[in-house]
């Protein structure tokens, strides 16, 4: 039997606006193996954030189910959710969300503090979520010292540091240049290759959906396509 880390069963998502009902969502299937590497794709407007964000527990659906895990999380009240998520889902997103203020190091430990954990058990676990990244050196910079690449980075080593069974990435690389953005990639890659990471990546640009094993594609709101990466030219 396939182990899936995610299973999503007939997700349909319906927002109400001005009083009438928008649907972004058609009834979604889509299996996802644990150490797989799925990018999903599609126009601006297709539902693709809006599946991402339900896969993440930051959005419920309107009807189906989203297991991750063995947890049917459409079924968890609020509260159970945010701890849910906090334990098992890594985010990255296009915007850093990195704190001004703080170091890279203490960026990284934030998602630490939700835990009982030891103050020096966080920072070497931070310390050591920071060299993954290849940014150990730069553990002590507020996120103004740091690169746009090294600032994803960052947020990338934050993501990982709880150990997450899933990390979403919501266009990662859509504030880099061409290098920056390549790095980011490489990074993924060598976290879903060598530590085989799960990862489900919202991305608009082909040369990065190729760099997944999957690319799924979404048109208002229907799963239109699911293949291998490497068959897309």
């Amino acid at each position: 039997m396939t182990d899936f880390i995610l299973e999503i069963k007939n997700v349909a998502k319906v927002y109400q606006r001005g009083g009438q009902s928008v649907r972004v969502l058609n009834a979604v299937n889509l299996d996802v193996s644990r150490g797989d590497y799925v990018a999903l794709m599609g126009p601006s407007g297709s539902g693709k954030t809006t599946l991402l964000n339900i896969i993440g527990g930051l959005d419920s659906p309107s009807s189906g189910s989203i297991t991750v895990g063995g947890t049917n999380i459409a079924e968890l009240a609020d509260r159970d959710l945010a701890a849910w998520r906090t334990s098992n889902i890594g985010f990255v997103f296009q915007q850093y969300n990195l704190i001004p203020v703080l170091t890279a190091l203490e960026n990284v430990e934030l998602p630490l503090l939700l835990f009982k954990m030891r103050k020096d058990e966080r920072r070497r676990r931070a310390l050591a979520a920071l060299e993954l990244v290849g940014l150990a050196e730069r553990a002590h910079h507020l996120p103004r010292q740091l690169s746009g690449g090294e600032e994803q980075r960052t947020s990338i080593a934050r993501a990982l540091v709880t150990d997450p069974k899933l990390v979403i990435a919501d266009e990662p690389t859509g504030n880099l240049d061409a290098a920056a953005a390549t790095n980011v990639l490489d990074l993924l890659a060598r976290l879903n290759g060598e530590l085989q990471k799960t990862i489900v990546m919202v991305t608009h640009d082909p040369h990065a959906g190729r760099r997944a094993k999957r690319l799924v594609r979404l048109y208002k709101g229907d799963l239109t396509a699911d293949h291998a990466a490497s068959e897309v030219a």
